[in-house]
C-alpha cells in the first residue's frame, strides 16, 4: 500500500493591507479603501473589495484609481502593523503544523499531512484555521486544499473572497484541465501571449500539447509548464528553519518588468528580514538579491557591507544597488533578499580607540532597538519611526504587472 496523498493547504489573507486598515478604523468598513502610493505617480498596493467594484485593482496607478473611484479612501501603507498581524496569523498556522512556508506577509503553504490524525482532514483543519484567524486577528483568510502546491494555490484564488475550496484526492489534473492557461502559476503576460499564439487556451490543452510545439512557443520553460499543467508538482512545503542565513522572497502571480516595478517588493522583503534579524539577535554583512525570470531561470547578486546590520533601510539599499547588476529588460516572476555572514554574536564595543558610529547609524540603531523593545511588551506597531513615513511612499515610474492582492 502506497503512502496516503499529501494534504497541502494554501492560505491567503483577503485584501490584506486594505482589510487591516478597515480593521483598525471601523469608519472605513464598507467603504472603498486603497493602500499604496498616494502621490501623482503612486501605485495601488491593495484595494478593498468595495474598491474593486469600481474597477480598481492592485498595481494600478493611483491617478487612475482616483478617476475610477473619486470617493475612495487612499492611504499610505503601514508595514509594521501589517507585519504584526501577519506574525499573529502565522502563529495560528504553526499550532497545526511546523511545516509552514511563508510566501509573503499574507500568504503561506502548510503541509498538514501528518496533522490529520490529531486535527482531522485537510478541509477540517482549514475550516478551523479560518475560524481562529477571524476570532483572534479579525481578518478573513481564504483556503485551498490539494495534494500539490500548485492546485492548492489555484483553489484559493477560486475560493476568494473569504472561501474554501478542496481539490479531491486524485483529482488534480481534472481540476486544472478546464481552467484558462493564465491561471497556471508562472504564466504571466509574456508567457500567456506566447501560448495564445500557439493556440493554447486552457491548462488541459497545455498539458496535452506536443513537446516540440511547446519548445517552439516557450523555449526551455515549455516542458516545466507542461508538467505543472498535468498536476506534477512534487515540491515540498519548506518551512523557515534555522540556517546560516535569513531571507524573504515573493513569487508574483504575474511577471513584473523594470526596476521601479520591483522596488516595493524589495522594500517589504528588506523590512521583513530586518525584523527577523533583530528578533534573532543577529546582524548580517552579506546581502544577496535573488531574481527568477519568467522562463524560470534565476540569478543571484550579492555584496558585502562594510559592517554587519539589522536595519531594513540598509538591506534595501544594498539589494537595490544589486539590481543594477541584473538584466531588468526581462520579466521577473520572483524577488528575494537574504542576509548572511552573521559570524559571532556581537558584544558591546569596549575598545576606546575604535571608530565611533556615524550619528545617523547610531540613531537608527537606537530607534530600531527602542521600537522592538516596546513592540515586545505592547505589540508590534505600537510605535513606528515617524521618519520612515515618507520612505514607505515608494513611487513607481511605470505600471508593473504584479500580483493582485486578493
Amino acid at each position: 500500500m502506497g503512502a496516503p496523498p499529501r494534504a497541502i493547504l494554501h492560505l491567503d489573507l483577503d485584501a490584506f493591507y486594505a482589510s487591516v486598515e478597515q480593521l483598525d478604523d471601523p469608519s472605513l468598513r464598507g467603504r472603498p479603501v486603497m493602500v499604496g502610493g498616494t502621490g501623482g505617480r503612486g501605485v495601488v498596493c491593495a484595494a478593498s473589495y468595495e474598491a474593486r467594484r469600481f474597477g480598481v485593482r492592485s498595481a494600478m496607478p493611483t491617478a487612475r484609481a482616483r478617476r475610477l473611484c473619486p470617493e475612495g479612501v487612499f492611504l499610505a501603507p503601514r508595514f509594521d502593523r501589517y507585519a504584526e498581524l501577519s506574525d499573529r496569523v502565522f502563529g495560528i498556522y504553526r499550532r497545526f503544523t511546523p511545516l509552514v512556508e511563508p510566501l509573503s506577509l499574507d500568504e503561506a503553504f502548510l503541509d498538514v499531512t501528518a496533522s490529520r490524525a490529531l486535527h482531522g482532514d485537510g478541509a477540517s483543519i482549514a475550516r478551523t484555521i479560518r475560524r481562529l484567524v477571524r476570532e483572534e486577528a479579525g481578518l478573513a483568510v481564504s483556503a485551498g486544499i490539494a495534494e500539490v502546491k500548485l492546485a492548492a494555490k489555484i483553489a484559493t484564488d477560486l475560493a476568494k473572497p473569504d472561501g474554501l475550496l478542496e481539490v479531491p484526492a486524485g483529482g488534480v489534473r481534472a481540476f486544472l484541465a478546464p481552467l484558462p492557461a493564465w491561471r497556471l502559476w508562472g504564466v504571466g503576460e509574456v508567457t500567456g501571449e506566447a501560448l495564445r499564439r500557439a493556440g493554447i487556451a486552457t491548462i488541459g490543452e497545455l498539458a496535452a500539447a506536443d513537446g516540440a510545439r511547446l519548445e517552439r512557443a516557450l523555449g526551455s520553460a515549455g516542458a516545466e509548464l507542461a508538467r505543472l499543467a498535468r498536476g506534477e508538482d512534487p515540491r515540498p512545503v519548506t518551512p523557515d528553519g534555522e540556517a546560516r542565513s535569513l531571507g524573504s522572497e515573493d513569487t508574483f502571480e504575474e511577471d513584473r518588468l523594470g526596476e521601479e516595478a520591483l522596488l516595493p517588493a524589495l522594500r517589504e522583503q528588506a523590512e521583513r528580514v530586518a525584523r527577523r534579524l533583530r528578533s534573532a539577535g543577529l546582524r548580517g554583512r552579506t546581502v544577496t538579491l535573488k531574481l527568477k525570470y519568467a522562463d524560470f531561470r534565476g540569478v543571484t547578486r550579492r555584496c558585502t557591507l562594510p559592517g554587519p546590520t539589522d536595519d531594513g533601510r540598509a538591506l534595501y539599499d544594498a539589494a537595490r544597488a544589486q539590481l543594477g547588476r541584473a538584466d531588468l529588460s526581462r520579466p521577473v516572476r520572483l524577488t528575494g533578499i537574504t542576509a548572511s555572514g552573521f559570524g559571532e554574536p556581537e558584544r558591546p564595543q569596549l575598545d576606546l580607540f575604535a571608530p565611533a558610529e556615524a550619528p545617523a547609524t547610531r540613531r537608527r540603531r537606537a530607534l530600531n532597538a527602542a521600537v522592538d523593545a516596546i513592540a515586545a511588551r505592547f505589540g508590534e506597531g505600537t510605535v513606528r519611526p515617524a521618519s520612515e513615513g515618507g520612505e514607505r511612499k515608494i513611487r513607481w515610474a511605470q505600471k508593473p504587472r504584479g500580483k493582485e492582492e486578493e
